[in-house]
């Protein structure tokens, strides 16, 4: 074995191949030779005359060494190798082999605190690292960084041998590769040796290299960035309290003369020396210290530095005053710079109006934060000299900017305090509390004035947010007087939605005095009829009081209350008392009313929706509270319509009506929703009402409530908008209470082709069937080969059939579809293949066309809130499949076919994520081209509205723009014509799209177009629609800008 050793010994010293190192390494690991074996074999060129020989033998040791596993090396052999390269370290032919070799023995379990002072010594004594190179010192580091770690207390004994040493070593380095390993290294001596007498040694070895400058070369393949330096320097500058007298000055002198970067690091680097450094050396250059923070809070280059400023004024001031805070009384004045800062602020507030002063208040802000003493003492002084000036008759004119200091400096003491909700501090413990009385009345005072209302409510938020602080008397105090600014506040939109803001904050904390003082006060102003048309003022009022209710009651008392009141409300609207003053004689008279009714039903909704959103579970109890009352009225009226004018039969009211049963149904579990369901069923299909419709009309027995019945009136057919609200957010364990899915599908699916008389009761039905199909596919097996294909032959495919019977009949289809796709049902393709069948068929050709692209479309039936059935990626999937079969047949078609190809083409790229067609702009781009001579307007809005998002992602110098510039340039003209283009959405599209040109497409490439451009865009300027002359005068200045 020896022998073969010996060969790739000799191999490695004539080739230095990679390969012989391995195969040495692997011999010794599987045990069949051994290091000495290889020491042996090296023998004769480790001591050999030549230097190049010798370098070699030393640097095929180091390299094996490197590779051998660590049980292979014994503590003899550690301890003879150490020996031998450190002897080596005297040999300036092998010193870079050796420390090679050094670095893997340090870290081996058997090298022990002799071995580590042996080595230690020898690199003193004989490396120099200014004639080593980057790599070579780092290594030197390496070994360095592996004795700390693993043998301090032996560094440790040998005294300032060890460190006078290693400062003689790692003076002058440079690189960063390196000064990250010296820096960790530095630390550790700092915190851990015994430095005092070589402090100032270790200031020149750290602070020369303040502030980092190092920017990372381009495609660095160490990754080594500024903020990595930064951060190990600044482990060392606070490492040790000595550092501070000669590290202040320093720090100083960068403040004073750096440039803005500098100074940034510089105040970050404060910020965590100061404590450390402690408070005799803070307070001993306190005063130069806050000159140069005060000219970067006084006068900033940058909000940045402005806020680091403020910051590292806060951890002085802490420095200097927390090692004695315990033993201050609460009596004993403050003395040195807070006070010195805070007098200097005093004098600035009293010009309130000044900028300065927000600088000043700024420093007093950062002030409550450091400890609780300082803060007394900042509040103690601020608070009543902005109370005496807010109250001085002389400063009338700045009771606004002295309410918006005051408001800061309360907001900053809320901040202060704990921040833990279920913790109350103790009495007395909350800064604010002895002037509580005093700012609260200079705060009411504020409300009355619309230019001081602001900063006022700002200063009352920040007072009842900070716990423990004001009483519930007090919280019904400000209330109060909230409640009087709302109703004083006409048209003020800013301080409206910021007292409404105030309000609900206080509802959170104390609901009682929001739904016991405010609420009244806005239901009052609810008018019980509804203005008549001409009384816009009304009008607009109990909007703005539906908008306040909307805002403030999301909390759950206030949310009962609400619909207490509005459904009431809702019920003296749409059934009024049988006088003749009340009573609604005529249809025209029905229109205010319908439109406040559906205000009052749209608050509902948002407000439910906002509910939903945060995650209120008290929504789930408005299945029996709210939504039979709903259905009591609608039902109701749709009975009684026949007889005289009812205004709950609009179906806008039922739209409104629909969404927050649908939003109520969201929110129940299975078995919930399974009970309710039941109701609903008999209710629609039996006709009895009685478990469902529960309020104050009574629903007269007489009539007969059967809306899917034929031959019944228009009112009771609308309300299968309610039947469908009721469905389409079932979980899909829910289980239908009918006997056959397939008989209840087929029925609804006919009734949509005999019985729907209108869009709304078209659109109810087809979601109901859609929703159902999405959730139980997979038990209807039987409705989608047999009931689904025969309402294909016998309504779309038969062209004996009306053209506006076969849109309808397409755009059922197309839910059904689409109810497949998101659940990733195989027949869905089967559909979408049978819409390409009717792409020749010239009445529907587009109807189907349109229908191939809005498949994938998003909507709001078929979503996760509805707990419908969606596979992921559904869309992309679709898109995958659909878009080459598109492509291809808009190039390879003819005439008809082809132009429905097209309309395909821009429905689909409308409806799925642009990250799925992309990749195929190229191929696009001309279809797109072609798609805007189709005479459809929709169409070629949605094909611009898709090259405007792809203009806009594809950056500067798209090449592929670049290539259609000319045809791109002279369409989007033509479409932005009021005398070639009907469609405002289309001419505003394209004036969009031109504008965006110059700043997507190469200056050379437009150029020619230029003067065209420009001369085109001046004749648009006199478009009739100001919208339009808007975007012209955009676009056309974007072009006039634009230059080589």
């Amino acid at each position: 074995m020896t022998e073969r050793i010996d060969r790739l010994v000799r191999t490695w010293i004539a080739a230095e191949q990679e390969q012989e190192v391995q195969e040495v390494a692997s011999e010794i690991a599987e045990g069949k030779a051994t290091l000495l074996d290889l020491v042996k074999s090296l023998g004769e060129y480790l001591t050999a005359e030549e230097d190049d020989l010798r370098t070699k033998g030393v640097e095929l040791l180091s390299l094996v060494l490197a590779k051998c596993p660590p049980e292979k090396l014994n503590r003899q052999s550690v301890r003879v190798l150490t020996t031998f390269y450190s002897g080596k370290l005297e040999d300036t032919e092998t010193i870079i082999p050796a420390i090679k070799g050094l670095a893997t023995l340090t870290k081996l379990p058997a090298f022990t605190s002799s071995d580590a002072l042996e080595v230690i010594k020898a690199i003193f004594a004989h490396v120099k690292m200014n004639v080593l190179v980057q790599s070579q010192r780092f290594t030197v580091f390496t070994i360095i960084d592996n004795l700390v770690a693993r043998h301090r207390d032996a560094l440790k004994s040998m005294g300032d041998e060890f460190l006078r040493g290693y400062i003689n070593l790692a003076e002058g380095e440079k690189d960063p590769r390196n000064l990250l390993l010296a820096f960790a290294v530095d630390r550790v001596l700092l915190i851990e040796f015994d430095v005092e007498k070589h402090i100032e040694d270790f200031f020149n070895i750290t602070f020369c290299y303040f502030p980092i400058t190092f920017r990372p070369p381009p495609n660095d393949p160490y990754g080594i960035t500024a903020d990595d330096l930064k951060g190990a320097l600044r482990a060392c500058l606070h490492a040790t309290p000595a550092f501070g007298p000669l590290a202040i000055p320093l720090f100083l002198e960068k403040l004073t003369a750096g440039s803005p970067v500098t100074k940034k690091d510089t105040l970050d680097t404060l910020d965590v020396c100061l404590p450390v450094y402690g408070p005799a050396v803070a307070r001993e250059h306190a005063r130069k210290l806050w000159n140069c923070l005060k000219l970067e809070i006084f006068q900033p280059t940058d909000s940045v530095t402005e806020e680091k400023a403020l910051k590292t004024t806060q951890v002085l001031i802490q420095t200097i005053y927390s090692a004695t805070e315990a033993e201050r009384s609460h009596s004993q004045e403050i003395e040195g710079l807070a006070k010195d800062a805070c007098e200097e602020c005093m004098q600035i507030l009293r010009e309130p109006e000044k900028s300065q002063a927000q600088h000043a208040i700024k420093v007093l802000c950062a002030f409550m934060s450091t400890t609780p003493a300082v803060a007394r003492f900042t509040l103690a002084r601020a608070i009543p000299h902005l109370v005496k000036l807010f109250l001085d008759p002389d400063e009338l004119p700045n009771r606004a900017p002295t309410l918006r200091l005051l408001s800061d400096l309360i907001e900053a003491a809320r901040k202060s305090t704990a921040d833990d909700p279920e913790v109350l501090p103790e009495e007395g413990d909350v800064p604010l509390s002895p002037y509580k009385d005093e700012v609260l009345g200079v705060l009411t005072v504020g409300l009355k004035t619309p230019s001081s209302a602001l900063p006022a409510i700002d200063g009352l938020k920040s007072m009842v947010r900070t716990a423990g602080l004001l009483t519930d008397e007090e919280l019904g105090f400000v209330v109060h007087n909230v409640n009087e600014l709302l109703q004083r506040d006409e048209g003020e939109s800013e301080i409206s939605d910021a007292a409404l803001d105030l309000l609900s904050t206080v509802s959170f904390i104390a609901p009682a005095h929001v739904s016991g003082s405010t609420l009244p006060l806005l239901f009052t102003s609810l008018p019980d009829r509804a203005p008549a048309r001409e009384a816009e003022a009304e009008r607009i009022k109990y909007w703005r009081t539906l908008a306040y209710l909307k805002k403030l009651c999301t909390q759950p008392d206030l949310f009962e209350t609400l619909v207490v009141r509005l459904s009431t409300k809702l019920d003296l609207l749409c059934v009024p008392s049988a006088s003749s003053e009340d009573q609604p004689m005529a249809d025209s008279d029905l229109e205010p009313a319908a439109a406040y009714a559906h205000s009052i039903l749209k608050t509902l909704a948002d407000v439910l929706s906002a509910k939903i959103d945060m995650g209120h579970a008290d929504v789930v109890k408005y299945i029996d509270r709210l939504i039979p009352r709903l259905y009591n009225l609608f039902i109701y009226s749709a009975l009684l319509a026949d007889e005289r004018p009812m205004v709950a039969i609009d179906p806008r009211l039922l739209a409104v009506t629909a969404q927050i049963i649908t939003l109520i149904t969201q929110t129940l579990n299975a078995a919930r929703q399974e009970a309710f369901v039941k109701v609903v069923f008999v209710a629609f299909l039996d006709g009895d009402v009685s478990q469902l419709a529960q309020g104050i009309q009574k629903i007269p027995a007489d009539k007969k409530f059967a809306p899917l019945q034929p031959g019944i009136p228009v009112s009771q057919k609308n309300l299968v908008v309610l039947f469908a609200a009721a469905l389409i957010a079932l979980h899909k364990e829910v289980s239908l209470p009918v006997l056959d899915e397939t008989e209840l599908l087929n029925r609804l699916l006919k009734w949509t082709v005999t019985d729907a008389e209108n869009p709304l009761q078209r659109e109810a039905v087809v979601h109901m069937i859609a929703a159902i199909l999405n959730r139980h596919a997979d038990k209807l097996d039987a409705f989608l080969s047999t009931n689904l294909a025969t309402f294909w032959q016998a309504q779309v495919s038969d062209s004996t059939v009306s053209a506006e019977a076969r849109r309808h009949a397409i755009l059922t289809f197309t839910w059904l579809t689409k109810a497949l796709l998101v659940r990733g049902h195989p027949a869905a393709m089967a559909h979408v293949d049978r819409l390409f069948e009717l792409f020749d068929d010239g009445d529907v050709n587009w109807d189907a066309a349109r229908a191939v692209g809005r498949i994938p479309g998003p909507d709001k039936i078929l979503t996760k809130s509805n707990h419908a059935v969606i596979k992921v990626l559904y869309a992309q999937k679709y898109c995958n499949a659909m878009l080459p079969r598109i492509i291809e047949g808009a190039r390879t078609s003819q005439s008809a076919r082809q132009n429905a190809y097209l309309v395909a083409l821009a429905a689909l790229i409308k409806s799925v994520p642009k990250s799925t067609y992309v990749h195929q702009m190229p191929s696009l781009m001309p279809l797109l081209l072609r798609s805007l001579d189709l005479p459809d307007n929709e169409v070629r809005a949605s094909v611009i509205d898709t090259l405007q998002a792809a203009a806009t992602s594809s950056g500067k110098d798209s090449t592929l723009l670049a290539e259609h510039a000319s045809s791109i340039v002279s369409t989007m003209l033509k479409n932005s014509m009021v005398s070639q283009m009907p469609s405002v959405r289309v001419r505003v599209a394209a004036l969009r799209y031109l504008a965006t040109l110059p700043s997507v497409v190469r200056y050379d490439v437009l150029h020619p177009q230029k003067a065209t451009v420009i001369r085109e865009l001046a004749k648009v300027l006199d478009d009739p629609k100001r919208a339009v002359r808007k975007e012209a005068v955009e676009a056309r200045t974007n072009w006039f800008k634009f230059s080589g």
